[in-house]
């Protein structure tokens, strides 16, 4: 069973010139929101492609696209293992995040095609909608309806900021369909996509096993002092609400870096927004709203966190004389693979004698929305510098092939032991 470089590496820059932005070099820069003129032709051509290898094709109202290839030596009423990703973008971003998980199914289905192999069942690539949540702000939203986290409707009537529905923008590309997702009758589900991390980069290893998607805690902070006039307000009897967030934000940070030596190596503590009132050169600042994202792995490592963070808030009340407020407004557990979804990738490698090793993702993915309806495994492929959600994103295309051929032979491990 050979998968194809050429073949992959084609499908890839041919999706990637879709919405594609001017950038600097070599790199390729692309924009696919839901809806647009680029998304259209990105559906249309995974369509082509899928059809070229009469594949049968079904489109669900939040337009959630599944092809569907039933081998002769299957039975088609046989749950189906089921592999993908999606194919949207964030604003300028790069070719591989999402593609490479949809059409490295692709390339996996056509190399079982050329194979002796004898698949028992379907299987199926599947590219999800709006994962980025770059047009109407919910990222994940087309693997949360099949999940069962939304509910159809709610989705459909989510409006972006020119108050264009889901449904509209999907009606105006023709891709609002009427067929049905389960996830909860797939046999498997595998998805394959770019680290966009460092730790196989480091560790020179070009593809990881998941062993769980991280937990997100997202928490407000306000910070209020006393807005003054800069210029006549003495020294000593200023309440700069800044000056309190300078030193909060700081010992956020290290707070992250504590742990990350003692407790936790793949812990994220990141302020990423800050607001500052009235935000006037001669102004003492009055007010600061800023907002804290944490990502573990381990719920209890998260507790610990917002329990430092809010020990380190009263602190800074008291030194400062300001007042503060701490709210979470968002938190999202971890996700663990299934073990066995694990354990037929790391096998899967070991037969193409490609060295994996397991990691955790820090970001999120389809996957997280699949794993209460079905086994789950996710495999990750070497990120250049880890950069992603930019034109520099980079997997190299050695890189790519090794990771396809491991998905595929997982693919059909799965596919055949029933």
């Amino acid at each position: 069973m050979e998968i194809s470089k050429e073949r992959l590496r084609n499908d890839l820059l041919k999706n990637g010139a879709f919405g594609k932005v001017s950038s600097s070099g070599e790199s390729h820069g692309r924009t696919v929101l839901t809806g647009s003129e680029a998304d259209k032709k990105v559906r249309e051509n995974f369509i082509s492609i899928l059809q070229s290898l009469d594949m049968e094709i079904k489109i669900d109202p939040v337009g959630n696209i599944v092809g569907i290839w039933v081998p002769e030596t299957a039975n088609r009423n046989a749950d189906p293992v089921v592999v993908g990703s999606h194919l949207d973008s964030v604003p300028n971003g790069g070719i591989f995040d999402g593609p490479l998980g949809v059409f490295a199914g692709v390339e996996a289905i056509r190399a079982i095609k050329q194979s002796s192999h004898s698949p028992a069942c379907p299987i199926q690539v599947v590219s999800f909608t709006e994962e980025e949540g770059g047009r109407f702000g919910i990222g994940l939203l087309g693997s949360s309806v099949v999940g069962g986290q939304r509910e159809e409707s709610e989705v459909l009537t989510l409006e972006d900021q020119n108050s264009v529905t889901v449904k509209e923008a999907l009606d105006s590309i023709g891709f609002s369909g009427k067929d049905c997702l389960s996830p909860s009758s797939w046999r498997s589900w595998l998805e394959l996509h770019i680290e966009q991390g460092t730790v196989l980069e480091r560790a020179n290893v070009s593809t990881g096993v998941v062993t769980a998607i991280t937990g997100i805690t997202n928490c407000k902070v306000e910070i209020i002092g006393e807005a003054n006039h800069a210029g006549s307000t003495l020294m000593h009897e200023r309440t700069d609400a800044l000056v309190a967030a300078s030193e909060f934000v700081k010992r956020v940070e290290q707070i992250g870096i504590e742990i990350s030596y003692h407790d936790s190596e793949f812990i994220a503590v990141t302020v990423g927004e800050f607001e500052v009132e009235p935000n006037a050169r001669n102004v003492i600042p009055g007010k600061v709203s800023l907002s804290i994202d944490i990502r573990d792995t381990n719920e209890s490592v998260i507790e610990y966190v917002i329990r430092q963070i809010k020990n380190t808030l009263s602190r800074i009340e008291g030194e400062y004389k300001i007042n503060a407020s701490f709210e979470t407004y968002r938190s999202i557990d971890s996700v663990p693979m299934n073990e066995r979804a694990q354990n037929v990738l790391i096998d899967a490698g070991e037969k193409t004698e490609n060295e994996v090793m397991k990691l955790p993702s820090g970001g999120g993915h389809d996957s997280m929305n699949i794993k209460n309806k079905t086994e789950v495994g996710m495999l990750f492929a070497r990120s250049k510098d880890g950069i992603s959600h930019s034109p520099d994103e980079w997997t190299n295309w050695d890189d790519c092939k090794k990771a396809t051929q491991i998905l595929a032979n997982a693919v059909v491990d799965l596919s055949c032991d029933i």
